[in-house]
């Protein structure tokens, strides 16, 4: 007899810095403007966490937080903590295990997901796999970055659109349909080249020269990512639609991870 238990999504939070950097402020740092910005991707303004001494744990821990919060429950009773991000606070220790002694979940094991955009629905993913196998009954999945920290400021391709935050979920088992319920993931190594960050690996460990040449920065490629993100998040949500006997008429709300209005819009037109 199949486990009638499956994952569902009980309490939602997040936190972002008070900090704002806006489109206005990025004019007088690259060659951009507000009308530039806000016509080819749609942002007015990122959450900057300015404090030195703070880093993603303290994000994740501020939207954990409130989740206890907000649920009504004590960190003794989060089993397990899924931090999703490419920007930990250090190599190790991961911060999920930062933000499970900030939270004093004692009973709680944790670790880390490196997935970058990808990263938090594949934490939700993997989170409910434990839930559904009836060993784990709550679940903390949150999803945060301090990418200021890698942003070139000089680079107008990437620091018109990372700012800093967190967001988070508390997954727990339920016997109906209010559920995550079916998922479907790709990924293509080939283009990595085309979004990534050199420096701070194993491949080139920080040095005089990797700072040099500015290798612990973000480099992206942005036509090469827009043509691939536009067309795989339009194809593979219209494989799991077509897998759930789902038409466009169905859906009512597509919450895309994205950073550009122009690639949501050609998703959404592929999928009618």
């Amino acid at each position: 007899m199949p486990n009638p238990l499956r994952a569902a999504i009980t309490s939602v939070s997040h936190y972002v810095p008070e900090d704002r950097l806006t489109n206005d402020d990025l004019s007088e740092m690259v060659n951009t403007s507000d009308e530039w910005i806000m016509s080819h991707v749609g942002i007015r303004e990122r959450r900057i966490l300015k404090d030195k001494d703070l880093a993603t744990s303290h994000l994740c821990t501020k939207a954990a937080e409130r989740i206890l919060a907000d649920r009504g429950i004590a960190p003794s009773e989060i089993d397990l903590i899924i931090v999703a991000t490419i920007t930990p606070d250090m190599t190790f220790p991961a911060t999920a295990c930062l933000v499970q002694n900030n939270i004093g979940a004692e009973n709680a094991w944790g670790f880390d997901l490196s997935a970058a955009c990808a990263g938090f629905v594949y934490a939700m993913t993997v989170g409910a796999q434990f839930i559904q196998a009836g060993t784990h009954k709550r679940v903390l999945v949150i999803g945060g970055d301090k990418m200021s920290a890698f942003i070139d400021y000089t680079d107008r391709n990437t620091c018109i659109l990372f700012g800093d935050g967190a967001g988070a979920v508390l997954l727990e088992p339920t016997e109906d349909d209010h559920c995550i319920q079916d998922f479907i993931f790709h990924v293509d190594g080939s283009g990595g080249e085309h979004l990534c960050q050199p420096g701070g690996g194993s491949l080139h460990p920080a040095s005089h020269e990797t700072v040099d040449k500015k290798m612990h920065v973000i480099r992206q490629n942005g036509r090469a990512v827009m043509k691939f993100a536009s067309t795989s998040m339009a194809d593979v949500s219209g494989r799991i639609m077509e897998r759930n006997g789902l038409t466009a008429e169905d859906i009512k709300l597509l919450v895309p991870h994205q950073a550009n209005k122009r690639i949501i819009a050609a998703a959404a037109r592929r999928m009618k």
